[in-house]
């Protein structure tokens, strides 16, 4: 499987926003956008206005790298979204929202998305008492997501959780911490998804 193996906290700094791509850190002063706002580079001062197709360029990056996927299988999304009825943009919102990885960071059983994948991998998470392995699977709605049954998944979903208890949850999605498990509610909507984006620029750059 592709993924990107450089420095996480370039790619905050690039998009100039956090994209909470290194969990617990990136709430702490350390946090290199807090540091060093300003794009990484030699010339980074000196890069002027950005053209529409730049703005446009710019969001698809945001959100790729939010969700922490890659050209091809984003572009793959997009199409996807395409086919559905409705708004194409809220479409590939959704459909990025509803992918394991990202639910299983959203009930605290993971403190970023990157860890979040590990786990998955790695086999400690159950999706209606079934284990599943594919980071890219999307959720349903009355979908349980528990920590695998052996004593190993379940100490380090609920470390997990102690790091990060204080953050809050989504509204689609029921979270016990005492079991621990989440439980999707509903799919999420368009509303309920916080992400800083402007989706209809990654349309309209797709649409070129």
């Amino acid at each position: 499987m592709a993924r990107y193996l450089g420095p996480q906290c370039r790619l905050c700094r690039r998009e100039g926003e956090k994209l909470f791509l290194k969990g617990i850190r990136c709430e702490t002063p350390k946090c290199a956008i807090t540091k060093r706002k300003y794009p990484p580079g030699q010339f980074a001062w000196g890069r002027g206005k950005l053209s529409k197709y730049g703005v446009q360029f710019r969001e698809k990056q945001k959100t790729k790298r939010f969700y922490g996927i890659l050209e091809r299988q984003f572009k793959n999304y997009y199409l996807k979204a395409e086919r559905q009825k409705g708004h194409t943009g809220e479409n590939l919102l959704i459909m990025l929202e509803r992918r394991l990885d990202n639910v299983v960071h959203l009930i605290l059983f993971a403190s970023s998305r990157k860890n979040a994948r590990q786990l998955i991998r790695h086999g400690h998470i159950t999706v209606n008492n079934k284990r599943v392995n594919i980071p890219s699977y999307l959720v349903k709605a009355c979908d349980v997501i528990r920590p695998n049954t052996s004593e190993a998944s379940q100490n380090i979903v609920k470390s997990n959780i102690e790091l990060v208890k204080s953050r809050n949850t989504p509204a689609w999605v029921d979270l016990k911490l005492d079991v621990p498990e989440g439980v999707v509610t509903q799919v999420p909507t368009r509303e309920d998804i916080s992400i800083p984006v402007q989706e209809q620029l990654i349309v309209e750059l797709y649409s070129k």
